[in-house]
Order: structure tokens, then C-alpha cells, then sequence
């Protein structure tokens, strides 16, 4: 006796070819996270070699695109790592990987918008706030701003004093609770939350406190100084805040 209804078509899906379908499934769902750090890996890995900056053009499982103004990028090892603060401070301090996670950490999360257009949404930042260094090295009277340098040799940013200090700006250690990536500008990078991303300088070396505000790289090259998100570069970006 046939039990298919008068207008089925093809043969019948049977219990066991649901279950596998369903358990093909889960499995993809649970290897995604790995699959997404493996091609962050593998991508952060080619571009660093990639002179033509092609690579840059291409999106990770993450949603980020890897940028670099120089051709590669050397690595830092927590034992190799450190971050200077000086300029017009009392106290002018060097950082080590290890000093720098023994400080208070703070967590944020915010969607992160790159003035070209893509958003990765609710990306979680760990690290110290930037006014807590400045803090801790004594801000001289008159200082107005600071420069931001990195280890690449060559990119470069800025901020003024009063932005410097908001909550929301960290020296990043720690990015969707892993350690900061050398594709993502580890071991240490800045995060201004509420301003486009190449405000968030990679490869973080030296923050200098200064009289005046100093264009960064791409500044340089005709973006906003103060590069707030939906209010600069001419777009109208939902606030990332």
C-alpha cells in the first residue's frame, strides 16, 4: 500500500536523512568560529606580503579587511614588545606586554565602521584606557594633543587631549576575547570607539604627548582630523556609540 499523498514528488525523505542533514548542520555551525580565525590567519598572513595591497580589497570570515600602508609589517613577541609614553609628561614611561595586562582593563562593545564603507557589528575591545596612561606619566600644562606612532615605521595618528580622555579610547590588548592578532595590529593597537576605524592606529608603539595636533598618515592624504562616525569624511554612518 502506497502511504505518499496523491501529489508528492520524488522519493520520501526518510528519518535518518533529516538527522544527517541536521547533524551536517551543527557541526558547520560549531567549526565556524575556528574556520573564521583560520581564515583571519591565513589572510592577515598573505597580505602582509602582498605589495600591491590587493588583499586589502577582500573580506576575512570576521568581516574585517587587512590594511597596511607599507609592504609587511614586522611581528612583536610579548618578550620584543613596548609601548613608550612621552613628550610633555612628568613621568615618561616604557610598557612591556606584561605591564600593560597587569593595569585595570576595560571592556567595550561597539560596532566598529571603517570610512570605506563595511561595519562589523558588537565587536567586543579589552584593554587600558588611554587616560589612565596619560594619568599615570602626568600631563604637563599646555599639552593639547597626542601622537600616536607604530611599529610598521610608518603610519601615524592623532587626538586631541580632551578625546584622548574618553572612556570609550583604549590601548586595546584583547579583541572578541582573544588576544589582539598581528593581522589586527597586535599585541597592542588603540581603539577609538566612536570615530572611524583608521583612527584606531595598529601596531601601537609610542603615544607622545604634544602642544598642537598632528595629522596622522591618512590625514595626511585628505581625511578628517576628527573622524567622528556619521558626522566627518562626508558619509552619513550610523554613530557607532
Amino acid at each position: 500500500m502506497n502511504s505518499r499523498p496523491p501529489d508528492a514528488e520524488g522519493p520520501p525523505v526518510g528519518r535518518r536523512l533529516i538527522l544527517s542533514v541536521l547533524g551536517v548542520g551543527a557541526a558547520a555551525m560549531a567549526a565556524a568560529p575556528a574556520l573564521q580565525r583560520v581564515m583571519e590567519t591565513g589572510l592577515g598572513a598573505v597580505a602582509g606580503q602582498d605589495p600591491t595591497g590587493l588583499t586589502g580589497l577582500l573580506p576575512n570570515g570576521g568581516g574585517f579587511r587587512y590594511y597596511s600602508v607599507v609592504s609587511s609589517v614586522p611581528r612583536r613577541s610579548a618578550a620584543d614588545y613596548r609601548l613608550t609614553v612621552d613628550g610633555l609628561v612628568d613621568r615618561p614611561t616604557t610598557y612591556t606586554l606584561d605591564s600593560l595586562k597587569a593595569l585595570p582593563q576595560t571592556r567595550l562593545v561597539r560596532d566598529v565602521q571603517c570610512v570605506t564603507g563595511w561595519r562589523v557589528p558588537e565587536t567586543p575591545f579589552d584593554g587600558v584606557r588611554l587616560s589612565a596612561l596619560l594619568d599615570a606619566a602626568g600631563v604637563r600644562p599646555g599639552a593639547k594633543a597626542i601622537r600616536f606612532t607604530c611599529f610598521d615605521g610608518a603610519y601615524s595618528e592623532s587626538l586631541t587631549l580632551e578625546q584622548a580622555r574618553r572612556d570609550d579610547v583604549l590601548v586595546a590588548l584583547r579583541m572578541r576575547d582573544r588576544p589582539l592578532g598581528h593581522s589586527h595590529g597586535g599585541p597592542v593597537r588603540l581603539y577609538v570607539a566612536p570615530m572611524y576605524f583608521y583612527k584606531s592606529a595598529k601596531w601601537l608603539s609610542g603615544i607622545t604627548v604634544t602642544d598642537s595636533v598632528r595629522p596622522g598618515y591618512w590625514e595626511e592624504l585628505g581625511y578628517d582630523v576628527d573622524a567622528w562616525v556619521g558626522r566627518s569624511n562626508g558619509r552619513d554612518d550610523t554613530p557607532t556609540v
